[in-house]
């Protein structure tokens, strides 16, 4: 495709993402008038944009942003970091591997959700609680990223390396880590959607703030114009979240070619 159609392509493609949601809202919005949608059970998207408008001309709804906001980062960042550091501590040493690959087995087919409730034990209702649980979905996404990365390293260049006479540090810095950083960056969508599931999820289950905490508060009060309403705040806070981490993850993979794919589009 020629460069010079690209800004049409996207401004085509953008044109065609919108009117499926103005067709999905305005059918939603018909069938709740007209009585085919009991409004009780599904709302309208009237009362949910007024609700959503409401909460934050009040500035209600800014706390529990930011609380959200927090235990996601916080979660994001210890499990990234621990899945780094573990990931190519099990690569670089065979035996520890071995030694360890079927605890790691066990505990990453275990269900997440029965955690929840031992660190509410452990850590409380507080900000610890969430971000503990945050950790255990994000840490296995780039632990075994960070893993196959090391491993997937080209045996000759890291030979033709130390021929050249690079040391384990030099080998590390320059071939070990720019191989596997591309393999962590590609998990980075999927663990930080992972970090913001543990936070809501957690506060969901036991919270006194968070957008989890928001929509589990209007699900007790059968609010379901509140529930929609925390969803869309909730829609909206992971599209902010996806631009920032896809900006994030071209300004560090800048060095890296573009795919034949890419450049077809």
């Amino acid at each position: 495709m020629r460069s010079g159609s690209l800004p049409d392509a996207r401004w085509g493609l953008r044109a065609t993402q919108a009117a499926v949601f103005v067709l999905l809202v305005g059918a939603w919005e018909v069938a709740s008038r007209l009585r085919w949608l009991d409004p009780f059970f599904f709302s309208r998207p009237s009362s949910v944009a007024e609700r959503v408008a409401r909460w934050f001309a009040s500035g209600e709804v800014y706390g529990h942003i930011y609380v959200t906001s927090l235990e996601t980062l916080l979660a994001f960042l210890v499990g990234s970091l621990l899945g780094v550091v573990v990931g190519f501590a099990f690569a670089l040493s065979p035996a520890l591997s071995r030694v360890f690959d079927p605890y790691v087995k066990v505990a990453n087919a275990m269900p997440r959700i029965v955690l929840a409730p031992i660190f509410t034990l452990w850590f409380g209702l507080g900000i610890l609680s969430k971000v503990a649980f945050g950790v255990t979905l994000v840490f296995f996404v780039v632990f075994f990223n960070t893993y196959q990365g090391v491993r997937e390293v080209d045996r000759n260049v890291l030979n033709n390396a130390r021929m050249l006479g690079a040391t384990d540090r030099d080998l590390l810095r320059h071939v070990l880590l720019p191989s596997a950083l591309v393999w962590i960056l590609s998990s980075l969508h999927t663990s930080v959607g992972l970090a913001l599931v543990g936070a809501v999820v957690g506060e969901y289950l036991g919270s006194a703030r968070g957008l989890g905490y928001l929509i589990h508060q209007a699900e007790a009060l059968f609010d379901t114009t509140g529930v929609f309403a925390g969803l869309v705040v909730l829609a909206g806070f992971v599209l902010v979240v996806d631009l920032l981490v896809t900006s994030v993850e071209r300004q560090l993979l800048r060095w890296k070619p573009p795919s034949h794919v890419e450049e077809a589009l």
